[in-house]
């Protein structure tokens, strides 16, 4: 019996390995969409930012089990059995549930994926046990359950999801006020200041947010605790002198400074509490089957109090973690159709949507058309043509082949989404409340790019409808984790060792069709782009590319012509 348990625990290894690589996929968006959208810095320095960030966060980690030491399920209230079997059901949906988010294109919460597929397999787990007491009936499924603890996190989504998008919008409406379009003739200690207000809010933010609740936490405990207001403005005066140094003597744009430093704070933010979300689990079980093959009491008699105190893990277990993390960020073709996702719904300007209007977006449209007449009646008029002037942007002409160079918007931008993230993040750890970062980030960069003008007239309705679909999928994260983690775990106490391996086999399956799939969108994708970004030079070149481009035309007319003559023989009125 020993052997079985012990292949489950490697099973659960591999498993951890999988969502390492399909939770990176998803996560990446929270702090790499700004400083990509914005092209501030190249690609490759950005992924080496993100890497040192990642591998940093992943030292730091404390590597705790947070949501079973905090209470989502009562420990003490199941045996050894039980837990593994938990477990197991949490590991294998949280692969399937992330994976098809990251085929979709749709970045979404992994903190709250783990809580509430816990949440659902023990909810199945307490049911199964209460049937078989006779003694008990379901009043005593909170005997089980912390439901407080669900109640919170669900509190937090909608609280993070509105602030987030509030702040976000205001912040950068008065830094656009001031700053305008026109970065480039800005007085330097104007870019300072601003520096030295940024960099602090980051650099608070790794200590506070990236730091806090780790080993390493407690050396400079003392030094951090009770010295906010001083730490922030000590840390305003120095790096505004820091700034305006490297602005005046050595040229350096700041806010390509802002955005590599807050890349790597976000980073590593992420590597060091979301990677609990990912090992937190096989890292307990470890620990439960450490503590249960000692005991010599059956699998079935011994009680897991052990998971209601702090789970310790292996640092090196974890620098591997951040390894397999790293190198997912540099090879994964699904962590960047999540970062498109994001970049195009707050691009600056019209282009293609990815996303259809919806009634809700148009209700929203005019809703929000109604607030803006009501304001233009309280603004005086030279306070609008003031403001209208201030974001105004130059108009400027690329060439041809470097058109595709364009940002999806500008670095104020980029600066204020890191920025504003950081310190609501911060703001929300420092008062226990549980805030995802996916969350944050991804409304912070929405309201920005509402408050950036960024969504016009004709765009407005594609954004805010993907926006709708971005946040409803984040409730059916939590639905779904639920609903088939009780069921997953339901089936594994049903059928036991046997029913785990069918649900490996059906995992991979899965996964690995997806990732076909995936590709071949992909494939297509670069196949129907138009005008590639290569300049063509000779007669050739010229005949090659028209070839192509016309054989693509041939192929979607005679697709298009197709399906005309089939639904129209089908008296199909809709397609």
């Amino acid at each position: 019996m020993e052997n079985i348990y012990f292949l489950m625990i490697l099973a659960l290894a591999l498993l951890a390995t999988i969502d390492l690589i399909v939770g990176v996929s998803n996560d990446a968006v929270n702090f790499l969409n700004s400083a990509i959208g914005s092209k501030a810095i190249s690609p490759k320095n950005i992924m080496i930012i993100a890497s040192i960030g990642v591998l940093v966060g992943a030292i730091t980690s404390s590597g705790m089990m947070e949501v079973a030491r905090k209470g989502i399920f009562v420990p003490s209230q199941f045996y050894f059995n039980e837990i593994m079997y938990i477990f197991m059901a949490v590991m294998i949906t949280d692969i399937l549930l992330l994976d098809i988010f990251n085929t979709l294109g749709m970045p979404t919460s992994t903190t709250v994926s783990i809580v509430f597929e816990l949440l659902g397999a023990a909810v199945a787990m307490s049911i199964l046990k209460i049937s078989a007491d006779e003694t008990k009936s379901m009043a005593d499924i909170w005997e089980y359950i912390n439901h407080e603890k669900a109640l919170l996190i669900i509190f937090g989504i909608l609280l993070s999801v509105v602030i987030a998008f509030s702040i976000g919008a205001l912040v950068q409406f008065f830094s656009r006020i001031v700053y305008s379009f026109n970065l480039q003739e800005k007085k330097s200690y104007i870019n300072a200041l601003f520096g030295g207000l940024a960099i602090t809010a980051i650099t608070y933010f790794i200590f506070i947010k990236g730091m806090k609740g780790t080993p390493y936490y407690t050396n400079t405990k003392h030094l951090i605790e009770g010295q906010t207001l001083n730490i922030l403005l000590m840390g305003i005066v120095v790096w505004t002198l820091i700034s305006q140094l490297l602005i005046s003597v050595f040229k350096v744009n700041i806010l390509k400074i802002i955005i590599g430093v807050g890349t790597f704070s976000l980073a590593m933010a992420f590597s060091g509490n979301d990677l609990v979300n990912f090992v937190g689990v096989p890292i307990a079980a470890w620990n439960s089957f450490e503590a249960w093959s000692a005991s010599g009491v059956p699998a079935h008699e011994f009680s897991m109090e052990i998971l209601a105190a702090k789970v310790p893990s292996n640092p090196l277990l974890l620098i591997l973690a951040g390894g397999v993390m790293v190198i997912t960020l540099w090879f994964s073709k699904k962590a960047k159709t999540v970062i498109e996702t994001g970049v195009n719904l707050s691009r600056q300007g019209d282009g293609h949507e990815k996303f259809q209007a919806t009634q809700a977006s148009r209700g929203l449209v005019r809703f929000g058309m109604l607030i803006n007449a009501g304001l233009n009646l309280l603004i005086p008029e030279k306070t609008k043509k003031y403001i209208d002037t201030r974001f105004e942007r130059p108009s400027f002409a690329l060439s041809k082949d470097k058109s595709y160079e364009v940002p999806a918007f500008d670095m104020v931008r980029a600066s204020i989404n890191l920025v504003v993230a950081g310190i609501l993040i911060s703001v929300g750890t420092s008062l226990k409340l549980p805030l995802s970062t996916t969350y944050v980030t991804f409304m912070v960069a929405m309201g920005t790019s509402l408050a950036d003008r960024a969504w016009g007239r004709e765009s407005a309705v594609y954004r805010i409808a993907g926006v709708l679909s971005v946040i409803g999928g984040w409730f059916l994260t939590a639905i779904v984790a639920f609903t088939f983690s009780a069921i997953v775990a339901f089936l594994i106490n049903l059928g036991g060792p046997s029913m785990i391996a069918i649900l490996l086999l059906t995992v991979l399956f899965l996964i690995t069709r997806n990732y076909i799939k995936h590709s071949q969108k992909e494939k297509e994708k670069e196949a129907k782009k138009a005008i590639k970004k290569e300049t063509v030079d000779t007669i050739n070149g010229v005949i090659n590319e028209s070839s192509d481009h016309i054989i693509q035309v041939l192929g979607r007319v005679r697709k298009l012509y197709s399906n005309v003559v089939i639904n129209l023989a089908d008296q199909n009125l809709d397609k």
